[in-house]
């Protein structure tokens, strides 16, 4: 596992581990056991995995994620922690650091602001650029749910075109937040937004973004 992957993941399990089973979490009627669940699914079976984007997989997506959940949670938090088996794609230090940094920093912050007392984590430019690098390459592809036209900018003015059209919507943040509210974290995440009133409010509410 690569640098930033592999950090984001520990912290997740200690996040899971320091939190119990049965914390609330910012993705809709999970639990950490849940999230837990969802996460080693991903990585452990393809076969099951594939109904998070095909609905004609979604049943047995859920039957399998209901059986990892039953495991003793001691036993799902070291599953996360030792990373995938040497089979599984999530094994190559490429598809590691590209898939799973996000990830697990995303829902690492789904366990943390779930919390009343949650504030941002302080993170390094290092970190902060590698987020960013992601946005230029697939924020058009993340942006495509949103109701209206999206342009994504860091506090030094660099921007990304994640959606085009009119009314345009602008959204000022860390690339860490701006991740977080492209992927449907919109209310609890650290950004700025400037644009026609009415479309803030339609983009703000919005259940389109998320992947």
């Amino acid at each position: 596992m690569s640098t930033h992957a592999k950090r984001e993941r520990l912290l997740f399990a200690d996040l899971l581990e320091t939190s119990g089973p049965d914390a609330p979490t910012l993705c809709e009627g999970w639990t950490t056991r849940d999230l837990a669940a969802h996460v080693v699914v991903r990585e452990r079976r393809p076969d099951a995995a594939g109904g998070i984007l095909i609905k004609q997989l979604a049943s047995r997506l859920d039957r399998v994620m209901a059986e990892f959940a039953a495991k003793p949670y001691e036993e799902l938090i070291q599953l996360v922690r030792t990373g995938p088996p040497r089979f599984s794609p999530f094994s190559l230090k490429q598809i590691d650091e590209a898939s799973n940094t996000i990830e697990f920093y995303v829902h690492a912050e789904d366990i943390r602001r779930a919390r009343p007392d949650w504030s941002p984590r302080e993170l390094d430019h290092v970190f902060q650029d590698a987020l960013w690098s992601r946005l230029e390459r697939t924020g058009r592809l993340m942006g495509r749910g949103s109701p209206t036209g999206l342009v994504l900018r860091r506090p030094d003015g660099r921007t990304v075109v994640a959606r085009r059209g009119a009314p345009v919507v602008t959204v000022t943040g860390e690339p860490a937040e701006l991740l977080l509210f492209l992927y449907g974290r919109q209310q609890v995440a650290d950004v700025e937004m400037e644009g026609d009133k009415e479309a803030v409010t339609k983009l703000h509410e919005s259940k389109q973004l998320g992947i």
